[in-house]
């Protein structure tokens, strides 16, 4: 399904459930895995000095460094490689701005994915600093990325048979048309089920409609539904259409729980504006933090159809 992944760690413990399902997704795909880091960020122009983005010292970036970093991936990673390893799986490191380097490399390579970690609790100064540099990273990379991106916060269950129950939670919105192409390759390809599914907000502005209006907005949110997807999947019967009224991110994660899901797709932002514009949105945010299965964000098309 995909020929190339990247997958983006600091090393940390909060990218632990990433690299599993990083892993475990190149293993089955047959794909080319790239395990990524970045070093840290120059400190003094075009010397050889960085910031470590883990520890925050000081380091010369030479070939000791640079050595010593490698080994430490490779011990961190022991199990994951022992699995699948070269010449499927490679190391690869870089200097500079975490989100930056990732984007450059994935265009590079022409990668089909990059999975990555999501901040979570903070447990403790340490790993909040790591956390607070992943989640922003992941943040800009989604933003960008010109293919999907799999953000992985908990431990996934139910995603080793390559995804069996997707859903693809959608606000009609332009940028959401890229991702239902993602969950529809996806699912065709693996076999899996597909949930089309949309969460009507009806008590935004402190607003309480009426029963006819709340049976007006579903029943056009199901001919949206009829319009902008099923009528493209022609060659596909296996998916089920739902819609319910809500708090979006609050029914996304009530949704993937009653449906078992092992993936949630969703375009990164919800709003139609330019996607360099965009911050990721608040809904994906929230389903992100608190999914139990891994969630893909997808912005471009380009590698998506």
């Amino acid at each position: 399904m995909f020929g190339k992944i990247l997958f983006a760690t600091s090393a940390s413990p909060a990218c632990d459930n990433a690299a599993k399902v990083a892993f475990e997704l190149a293993r089955r795909s047959e794909a080319r895995l790239y395990v990524f880091h970045v070093l840290g960020v120059p400190t003094r122009g075009f010397g050889h000095y960085v910031r470590d983005l883990k520890s925050g010292e000081e380091e010369v970036a030479d070939a000791d460094y640079r050595e010593w970093v490698t080994e430490e991936l490779k011990h961190v990673y022991e199990a994951q490689f022992k699995e699948f390893g070269p010449p499927n799986a490679a190391l690869q490191l870089a200097v500079g701005v975490p989100h930056t380097e990732i984007l450059r490399f994935a265009r590079q390579e022409g990668v089909d994915l990059i999975v990555m970690g999501a901040h979570g609790r903070e447990e403790d100064a340490a790993s909040s600093r790591v956390r607070s540099i992943i989640g922003n990273t992941m943040q800009k990379v989604a933003k960008s990325a010109r293919c999907p991106v799999l953000i992985v916060n908990r431990p996934c269950n139910t995603c080793w048979h390559m995804f069996s129950n997707i859903i693809f939670s959608t606000d009609f919105s332009k940028p959401a048309d890229a991702a239902f192409q993602f969950a529809y390759k996806t699912a065709r390809e693996v076999g899996a089920k597909l949930y089309l599914f949309h969460a009507c907000d009806l008590g935004g502005a402190g607003l309480y409609p009426s029963q006819a209006e709340i049976e007006r907005q579903l029943e056009r949110a199901r001919k949206q539904m009829q319009d902008k997807y099923v009528s493209k999947m022609t060659d596909y019967d296996n998916y089920q259409v739902e819609i319910w009224e809500g708090t979006p991110y609050v029914e996304i994660l009530k949704y993937a729980r009653d449906r078992k899901a092992d993936l949630i797709v969703m375009a990164h932002h919800a709003r139609d504006v330019p996607a360099e514009d965009a911050e990721i949105g608040s809904t994906v945010e929230q389903v992100v933090l608190r999914s139990a299965c891994p969630v893909a964000s997808v912005t471009h098309a380009e590698r998506v159809a």
